[in-house]
């Protein structure tokens, strides 16, 4: 938005100062991605520019990494990704469903401790990762889930459901529960109530809480490297043991579906947060 005719030289000055500050520092945190992304369709099976690449020659570029990543084989990163979309997706159903229950009864006035409730739901967010993921093993290892599938989906959702709390406890931080006792009021039994009022008006911020609990599991790799097998490879896993062992130019093709999966969320998470302003008339 551009300044008053009438704003004073040390206003404008400050302005554009602050203007050119937060351009550098947006451009400090994106500019390596812009070395990522032209990586990935590289022809050759290494990590560098070609001299084809810098010729912008059509041959010096090519889509098999991509491939690679899609139609691996068992073991591989097309393994690997649908491992990581399988237990991204049933792991952000079960954070969803607990942490919507939480945030609910926390957000009862009936609810007694629930400063010290909230801090016990959010310690996977405050506890070192590496703690969180030596518990998790002990205690699974006692039940024989370990290198299991379910195992993986029950530890991620240890780590997603915090943020479904958080987001949803927030969003019904600003509803009227005048609304509901209305609904009782002309003959509504609580499970309608919840499905026909309060569900649409918190699904901002179970949306929001949903995509948070996605990434986390999909972005985990600390807890898989104590409680999963190898059936249970999954993409940061891949990646990690790409660096180390066999450094491939698939690994910059994933990055690059990741960043392109971190800013489609992102986009995502703004229109929901506009989209829950003009639910409560904040935004116009």
């Amino acid at each position: 938005m551009a300044l008053p005719i009438y704003t004073e030289t040390r206003y404008r000055i400050w302005h554009y100062s602050y203007l050119l500050i937060c351009g550098s520092v947006f451009f400090f945190l994106i500019a390596p991605l812009f070395v990522i992304i032209p990586l990935s369709f590289n022809a050759e099976p290494y990590i560098h520019f070609s001299d084809k690449m810098l010729a912008l020659d059509p041959d010096g570029f090519s889509l098999r990494w991509y491939e690679d990543m899609i139609y691996g084989t068992k073991n591989s990163w097309g393994q690997a990704m649908r491992n990581s979309l399988n237990i991204a997706f049933f792991a952000t159903i079960g954070s969803v469903v607990l942490g919507t229950l939480a945030a609910l009864g926390l957000s009862s006035r009936y609810m007694p401790y629930k400063a010290l409730i909230m801090s016990i739901l959010i310690s996977p967010m405050i506890v070192p990762l590496i703690i969180s993921a030596v518990a998790i093993f002990f205690s699974e290892a006692r039940f024989g889930m370990t290198s299991t599938f379910t195992g993986v989906v029950l530890a991620h959702i240890i780590l997603g459901t915090p943020f479904v709390v958080i987001t949803v406890t927030a969003t019904l931080s600003g509803f009227d529960d005048s609304i509901t006792r209305a609904a009782a009021s002309l003959g509504s039994n609580p499970t309608n109530t919840f499905f026909k009022i309060t569900m649409p008006l918190i699904a901002p911020g179970i949306i929001s809480g949903a995509l948070f609990a996605f990434v986390t599991s999909f972005d985990e790799i600390v807890v898989i490297m104590f409680v999963g097998g190898p059936d249970q490879m999954t993409i940061p896993y891949q990646m990690w043991i790409g660096l180390r062992e066999q450094l491939s130019p698939t690994i910059m093709a994933v990055a690059t579906c990741l960043i392109l999966m971190s800013t489609l969320l992102l986009l995502s998470m703004e229109l929901l947060r506009r989209r829950s302003q003009r639910i409560r008339g904040l935004e116009a």
